[in-house]
């Protein structure tokens, strides 16, 4: 059974006794949200990135969710991408496509990826493009204190340096405040280019959704959520902070092991 927190101001936890038990929770918490949100305004627009994240929401695919979600209603986007082939082993897409897409009925034409034929850059400005014609159709909602698209639930996984999304520790795009899609060309991981979601699309989005597992991200775990000083403020998943939407986190009990208890309320 899952242990769900409140930290007095990073968002709720949720740790969970394993992995099988995270993916159960994480699948009826994304089913409630899209049946919420079709209910609300007519669409589900989530943005997911890669990792470990998409064999989690496995349990979408299954009974009952494969019959029961309006999974014609979905708009996926990703919140950031390698600027690879489609078929490359790197590529977010594939990732996606393999291990979810293929398994429940989502509209062709409802899936957003990126354009990789072009440069990073040129990725980059195509998709914000494409995501700006969204919002203005409100397929994507938009932010009540910024123009900002103001996604439904973005989905994250956390690195054991603490990055989300493609958001890097001391990297300058954590300072980008106009772009909605910024690119890079020096990802510390390879491969070294790729899109992503800035910081103010992430944190104008009605729900974010951090998924972390394992012992190797405890540290990480412990400086994103814990009161640890002024030296960590800067790292990537301690600035995921939505303005206005709700923050949660999804764990396992080793990836939440360093956590300080004396901050949390049950």
């Amino acid at each position: 059974m899952a242990h769900s927190r409140v930290h007095k101001d990073r968002g709720e936890l949720r740790i969970h006794e394993n992995l099988d038990e995270l993916g159960t929770d994480l699948a009826e918490y994304i089913a409630e949200l899209s049946e919420a949100s079709v209910k609300e305004r007519g669409v589900f627009a989530i943005a997911v990135s890669g990792g470990s994240l998409i064999g989690l929401m496995g349990k979408l695919c299954e009974t009952p969710y494969n019959k029961t979600v309006d999974w014609a209603k979905w708009y996926i986007f990703w919140a950031d991408e390698r600027v690879v082939g489609k078929a490359h082993a790197d590529s977010n897409y594939k990732l996606v496509k393999d291990g979810f897409l293929s398994k429940v009925p989502v509209v062709p034409s409802h899936v957003n990826s990126i354009n990789d034929s072009v440069s990073a850059e040129e990725a980059a400005d195509i998709y914000e493009f494409h995501i700006r014609q969204l919002v203005k159709t409100r397929t994507i909602n938009v932010s009540d204190n910024s123009d900002c698209p103001k996604f439904d639930l973005i989905l994250l996984e956390m690195g054991p340096d603490g990055h989300v999304a493609s958001l890097f520790p001391n990297h300058p795009m954590l300072d980008e405040k106009a772009e909605w899609v910024a690119f890079i060309t020096d990802s510390p991981k390879p491969p070294p280019e790729r899109i992503t979601f800035t910081l103010p699309v992430i944190n104008s989005a009605s729900n974010v959704a951090v998924v972390v597992t394992g012992e190797s991200k405890a540290e990480a775990v412990h400086l994103a959520i814990d009161d640890v000083g002024p030296d960590y403020l800067s790292l990537p998943a301690r600035l995921v902070q939505p303005t206005k939407g709700k923050l949660v986190w999804f764990l396992d009990k080793p990836a939440a092991s360093k956590l300080d208890g004396s901050q949390f309320s049950e």
